[in-house]
């Protein structure tokens, strides 16, 4: 009788015993639902505020740690809050999940772990895709882009990295590939908001919320 090759049952697939977990040292569970290290007191926040928080509550299920983190001073929330929505979810040339692909990408330059985590869900949730969301987070080079947004993304992160070699050549090649005017507005303004977000989110720490590393993990 022919001696059995051992692991041959589970590559051909068959039904043995379950392959145990790997032996050594395992990682401490990494969950933290601080909103951010500073230990800053919740400000009391305007009536505008709180159906703002309320709304996020009611839409999505939590409050983003981000607004958390920015509740301890009511001024600076809203002025926040105000530029992001406005940025980010007001009629523009730019789709929904191109400005959230723009955030991602210039994250990814900054390696910012909030924004990362919380706008790559986004771009899972908007595209249906979680392999492009996984792409954007790790090097949107390696996706397969069209043209448009190969080069709107390109121009977001010279803009991150060397934003003093950002020439005219650099607008014209976004003009060429059919963006306007404002559309170039609208890819510098995103750009430009995240870079201030993710310096914000590392200098203290902010850390996102659990919910968002499950979110549309799964093809739409």
């Amino acid at each position: 009788m022919a001696k059995a090759e051992p692991g041959r049952e589970h590559r051909e697939g068959g039904s043995k015993r379950a392959k145990a977990p790997e032996a050594g040292e395992r990682p401490v569970p990494q969950r933290d639902d601080r909103a951010m290290a500073l230990d800053l007191p919740r400000a009391e926040l305007s009536p505008e505020m709180e159906a703002y928080f309320a709304k996020c509550d009611e839409k999505i299920g939590f409050v983003p740690n981000v607004l958390a983190a920015y509740a301890h001073d009511d001024a600076k929330l809203a002025a926040f809050a105000g530029l992001y929505n406005d940025l980010m979810l007001a009629p523009s040339g730019l789709s929904k999940l191109e400005r959230e692909m723009i955030a991602v990408a210039v994250s990814s330059q900054n390696r910012c772990f909030y924004c990362l985590t919380a706008h790559g869900a986004a771009v899972r949730q908007l595209s249906g895709d979680p392999v492009l969301g996984e792409l954007m987070a790790m090097n949107y080079r390696a996706a397969k882009l069209s043209p448009r947004h190969r080069s709107m993304l390109d121009f977001a992160v010279k803009l991150t990295d060397t934003p003093w070699a950002v020439e005219e050549a650099d607008r014209a090649a976004l003009r060429n590939i059919g963006f306007t005017e404002r559309d170039i507005w609208d890819i510098a303004a995103v750009a430009s908001f995240f870079n201030m977000s993710n310096r914000m989110a590392s200098a203290v720490d902010m850390r996102p919320n659990g919910e968002y590393h499950g979110q549309a993990r799964t093809p739409a």
